[in-house]
């Protein structure tokens, strides 16, 4: 590979860039879906490409294709160079990239299990058993249960010496099933709303998420649905669950501190953002509880890497500290907007064939000191929701409303009935700043969200999110129809 990258690098310095770097990239992919007793859904893909970045006269310019060889390898790069020096004629300010270590290194992810060996007919099998036993009751008019895998080899070089190869491995599975009584419809899911839980792992994932012991439950819970009470609309305590929790600190927390929101540089698909930078560490996004990090580096993380698509090592660093705004994500290019002096190494592409740009990395919510029981013990009026249904969220992060599967009341101290449709709404640094209690470290969990979207052209990226259950007073809750 090295002799292709070298070749880019000289190829691009020939034509006067000041910097260039090169992604080399392959990936096999493979998705199974079961729905209703029969296959829904297998599909195995492989991909094999590059993309070039050059700086040149000051300004960026991109070309990619998926064809590896030196020659194509030349005329993508020339034509990179070309797209450079045009948008340099409308370009204000030339691009300063913040200074990084130079590294020639290999990282690669860890698994136990490698999804790709284990046979078709043993992920098939235990999709169908899930299957049968969601469709037991007559009313589930739905059930499905699907399984992926994904596996990404990328080099890395670029013109101030780096040389970097990445193997990285993601596991997914997750089933649901829905109810139908008339005109009622519900659903339940597990072990999240994502459509599955996702890891970077292997087949192991799988093994470890008791998915076949919770089938009966989610089916009986769906059909419970149809029969339960609407959920009370007005003002009590809320209890978020851990995967409903990671919704809301991807939405209301990670979306608002990518830095090129926050600039208006990109607004596409999620807005800017209420967090500008005259509020970097004076602004108070929560209660003194609240402390949010983000980490490219946790283990099982879908946004885990040993160096971002701008060759910049993964961190970890607070975007909250104690309540109050501490950081942003950032690239080469935007991190001296708040006067960092070198990335976060949040630079991340959607495969070969796109322009990296600044995308989440792995943002958790820290555990607190309370024991789940005595969280619910202590809530005198309240509700306990689990599993997102649906969200909404304004062009700036502040203004927010989330659907759940299903809600449980807590009257007392003790949860009492299930309801369905529940909602909740808030403005998000007056629902953060009401966080009042997080449970302990047991309860914590890392959800993958497999498909953010972002840019335009629009690109898909990973991450995760880490959160045990935690409580909210005095929420706005009402009726989801």
């Amino acid at each position: 590979m090295k002799e292709f990258t070298d070749h880019a690098l000289n190829v691009a310095e020939h034509n006067n860039a000041t910097y260039a770097d090169i992604r080399i990239l392959k990936e096999k992919n493979e998705f199974i879906m079961t729905k209703n007793g029969q296959i829904g859904k297998c599909d195995e893909s492989e991909s094999y490409g590059f993309g070039v970045r050059v700086i040149v006269d000051g300004s960026w310019g991109f070309a990619s294709s998926g064809e590896v060889s030196k020659a194509e390898i030349e005329r993508v790069t020339e034509l990179a160079c070309r797209i450079a020096k045009s948008s340099a004629k409308l370009s204000h300010e030339p691009v300063v990239l913040a200074p990084e270590d130079v590294y020639v290194d290999r990282w690669y992810s860890h698994f136990l299990i490698d999804p790709f060996a284990v046979p078709f007919e043993k992920k098939l099998e235990l999709l169908f058993e899930i299957d049968k036993i969601l469709r037991k009751s007559p009313k589930i008019n739905i059930a499905e249960a699907t399984m992926g895998f994904e596996q990404e080899h990328q080099y890395f070089a670029s013109s101030e010496g780096s040389f970097i190869e990445q193997k990285i491995l993601q596991s997914g599975v997750g089933y649901s099933a829905t109810a139908v009584e008339g005109s009622e419809v519900q659903r339940r899911s597990y072990p999240t709303s994502f459509g599955r839980q996702n890891m970077q792992c292997g087949y192991e994932l799988v093994e470890s998420l008791e998915l076949v012991e919770n089938a009966e439950r989610i089916r009986e819970e769906a059909v419970g649905l149809l029969t339960a009470r609407q959920c009370p609309s007005g003002r009590m305590d809320l209890i978020l669950e851990g995967s409903q929790l990671a919704l809301q600190i991807h939405e209301s927390c990670g979306h608002p501190s990518e830095l090129d929101r926050v600039i208006g540089m990109e607004a596409n698909y999620a807005g800017t953002s209420f967090l500008t930078t005259e509020k970097y560490r004076t602004f108070k996004y929560g209660s003194p509880i609240v402390n949010i990090v983000a980490d490219g580096t946790i283990p099982g993380g879908l946004a885990t890497v040993g160096y971002d698509d701008d060759g910049v090592r993964s961190q970890r660093w607070f975007l909250v500290n104690q309540g109050i705004t501490w950081g942003y994500l950032t690239n080469r290019e935007l991190a001296h907007i708040v006067n960092e002096p070198r990335s976060k190494g949040c630079n991340r592409a959607d495969g070969w064939v796109h322009l990296p740009m600044v995308r989440m990395t792995n943002i958790s919510l820290s555990p607190g000191d309370w024991e789940y029981d005595d969280l619910i013990a202590d809530t005198k009026d309240g509700i306990l929701m689990e599993i997102n249904k649906s969200w909404s969220i304004d062009q700036r992060r502040l203004n927010f409303q989330f659907g759940c599967e299903i809600g449980w009341l807590i009257k007392n101290g003790k949860i009492t009935e299930m309801v369905k449709n529940p909602t909740y709404q808030g403005i998000t640094p007056e629902f953060w700043g009401n966080c009042d209690a997080i449970s302990n470290e047991k309860y914590w969990t890392l959800w993958g969200v497999n498909n953010c979207g972002k840019g335009q052209p629009g690109q898909r990226a990973q991450m995760s999110h880490g959160a045990s259950p935690a409580r909210f007073r005095n929420v706005e809750v009402g009726i989801d129809k």
